[in-house]
């Protein structure tokens, strides 16, 4: 699809932004491709996680401000002006970041679940020196993840921070070597892909519509989504391995 190469490897999808002459910055058509990877992806009953990711070491420097007037026109899209960062998939999502994951890259890490980073990896919002506003959910996912101070700090600072520090916030989960990310990802994306997906995908969602709800509200949004994953039959099928002795003594890998 252009600038975006997807790539199956049995349950897990892979979409590589591949712009490297750009430091995979994004322009109106490469956000077209994205959006359709992300809707076929989320559609597809065979594919279990996704993995967004850059090529030529870099993961995305945002938006591509050659393209600006077509990307200021999709500022009121649905799905966000870089494609997809409105999108709530019903499936989990791993960002392997290498090199620069600023501006609106940083804005589509944090899209995902979970991030991996190698320690290549530099995180910020260099838009600030431009006047480019965050509109692809940077303000809102951000302090959710890292905490109010933090978050205006790289807001409002515009200022660069490394995977090491960036690891240190919370903003990264895992912190590998150099060109190990997508590898780290993939490993992620194939032990998740090896549970029951509609109880794991249920909870996620959970975890989401939950999100600044007063705790007696969240904990109603959680009761619901597991009386559906229990009418689901999984638990069933759980209970029926583990008495065989499937995963005991918190074994993750035999089960």
């Amino acid at each position: 699809m252009g600038n975006v190469i997807t790539e199956r490897r049995g349950h897990v999808f892979i979409v590589m932004i591949s712009r490297p002459e750009r430091r995979n910055a994004i322009d109106a058509n490469t956000a077209e491709d994205l959006f359709r990877a992300w809707r076929y992806f989320d559609g597809d009953p065979d594919l279990y996680v996704g993995i967004i990711t850059g090529s030529g070491g870099y993961f995305s420097a945002g938006a591509d401000l050659y393209d600006i007037d077509r990307l200021i026109n999709r500022v009121t899209d649905p799905n966000g002006p870089l494609g997809f960062t409105r999108l709530r998939l019903s499936k989990p999502v791993i960002a392997a970041v290498s090199g620069y994951c600023v501006a609106g890259g940083l804005e589509i890490a944090l899209w995902a679940d979970i991030r991996v980073a190698d320690r290549t990896a530099k995180f910020g919002f260099l838009e600030r020196r431009f006047g480019v506003p965050l509109v692809d959910g940077g303000t809102q996912r951000l302090v959710r993840i890292v905490g109010l101070g933090r978050a205006l700090d790289l807001i409002l600072t515009g200022r660069l921070i490394s995977a090491e520090e960036a690891y240190q916030w919370g903003l990264v989960n895992y912190l590998v070597d150099e060109g190990k990310a997508l590898d780290k990802a993939i490993e992620i994306a194939e032990l998740i892909s090896r549970y029951p997906q509609e109880t794991l995908r249920n909870d996620r969602l959970a975890v989401y519509e939950g999100l600044d709800k007063p705790l007696s509200e969240g904990l109603i949004i959680e009761m619901n989504y597991g009386l559906k994953s229990i009418r689901a039959g999984e638990i069933y099928e759980g209970v029926r391995r583990f008495k065989e002795g499937a995963g005991r003594h918190g074994d993750i890998i035999n089960i």
